[in-house]
């Protein structure tokens, strides 16, 4: 059976990859290169850093907005539009697959496209004519948790759904505007722990497992993520493919504000 690749993606600074910004023009050509590396999904499944709750939550809505959830960018990226159509019968089975694995999950009919999920989809998919469903993290910030969600939405796999994690693989702001020479340095540092964690073939699952569970404890774990909802949609993926393509290979590797930042595939 073809399973459909489980994919995370550093989505960049706010609408910045939408609006020609040189600093994120590898990034940006790295997303618009994306779904020609893909099988067509029937379906996106979004894990979004930009939504947190204290019970996972799921989009519902049939047509949802977009939610411009960033402020002091120019006025034309308050203007996007992404009218792709939502699934609400793919939303009720991931509720369903999250309770069977005592889950609780909440479906939500009113909640707008972040631009966690906008930005790399306007990149990817320009033509919106592919349903998304957006998944929120939980607001407990727990690596467990999130790893367990993941194994939870696998099956969507068999059925041609992407789960995208969207987030980002290094995220300190103070850092990305800083003149501090080391910062690039330390960046560097994570960005090899955690491309080893998620794709060196040596490691089994539960050293694996154990890695994301603790990446607090990681070389420069805390200065790159002085909170850890950008790196939890990693999670999230990890779990997605566990069982059946545990090692990703890293398909993105570039500087972001002098800090490195990488995505990855597991097919």
């Amino acid at each position: 059976m073809n399973l459909m690749p489980v994919l995370f993606v550093p989505h960049g600074g706010g609408p910045m990859p939408l609006l020609g910004d040189a600093n994120h023009r590898e990034l940006t050509q790295f997303m618009q290169s994306l779904a020609a590396d893909l099988p067509r999904p029937e379906a996106i499944l979004v894990v979004t850093a930009h939504w947190e709750e204290e019970v996972v939550s799921i989009t519902n809505a049939p047509a949802p907005g977009l939610l411009f959830d960033y402020y002091g960018f120019p006025p034309e990226s308050y203007e996007f539009a992404y009218p792709a159509l939502g699934n609400p019968s793919l939303a009720k089975q991931i509720q369903q697959l999250l309770a069977a694995n005592t889950i609780d999950a909440r479906l939500d009919n009113h909640r707008a496209y972040d631009h966690g999920t906008f930005v790399p989809l306007m990149l990817m998919y320009p033509a919106a004519d592919i349903p998304v469903v957006q998944l929120s993290l939980l607001s407990s910030l727990d690596p467990a948790a999130h790893i367990a969600l993941g194994k939870a939405l696998a099956p969507l796999r068999e059925q041609g759904v992407l789960i995208l994690g969207s987030g980002m693989s290094f995220h300190n702001m103070r850092a990305f505007f800083s003149n501090d020479p080391s910062v690039r340095g330390k960046s560097e540092t994570f960005d090899q722990w955690l491309s080893e964690t998620v794709t060196a073939p040596q490691l089994d699952n539960p050293e694996r497992e154990l890695r994301l569970r603790e990446w607090a404890s990681a070389p420069q774990g805390r200065f790159s993520h002085p909170r850890e909802e950008h790196l939890l949609p990693l999670h999230v993926c990890w779990g997605a493919a566990s069982q059946r393509s545990p090692v990703a290979a890293q398909n993105f590797n570039g500087l972001l504000f002098n800090t490195a930042i990488s995505g990855f595939i597991w097919r």
